[in-house]
């Protein structure tokens, strides 16, 4: 029963293929190396964009929700940044797992900012309009903290 569930699947996608293909008007003989390098390009433009717009100022990197990155202080990169009054900050997470950016210290907090749980690959942005010194921590991992200066 299951063979034929998966041969029923099988046929079932490749038709689909052979239906999309004739009625876009593209067999695999039609297309050019033109086209494949303007593929390319577009493919290779793409990229960049999705670069540019992961440009973060803090970011939150790969397998911190582990205890020992505050051993090196890289639980987030930089642990302490500074900016000017009236500037933002923001605050990616780059780890596969949730993590928080929330003011004070774990156990204390001190209620002026939290970014909530932030899922992968998830942004957080803060303006600072207060001179001072911000700590933060996340509220997952008590290991994590790190501080934003405004000057």
């Amino acid at each position: 029963m299951i063979k034929k569930i998966i041969s029923l699947a099988i046929i079932l996608g490749i038709s689909a293929t052979v239906i999309g293909l004739s009625l876009s008007g593209l067999n695999s003989e039609e297309i050019t190396s033109e086209e494949i390098t303007s593929e390319e390009i577009t493919s290779e433009e793409a990229s960049l964009e999705t670069e540019e717009m992961m440009k973060a100022d803090v970011v939150i990197p790969t397998k911190v929700s582990r205890p020992g990155c505050d051993i090196e202080d890289i639980c987030y990169i930089p642990s302490k940044i500074i900016v000017e009054k009236g500037g933002s900050v923001t605050w990616l997470n780059e780890d596969s797992a949730f993590h928080t950016v929330t003011s004070g210290f774990y156990g204390e907090p001190t209620e002026l900012f939290d970014s909530g749980y932030l899922d992968p690959y998830q942004y957080y942005t803060l303006s600072f309009d207060e001179i001072g010194t911000f700590d933060y921590f996340c509220e997952l991992h008590p290991w994590m903290f790190a501080q934003v200066i405004v000057e």
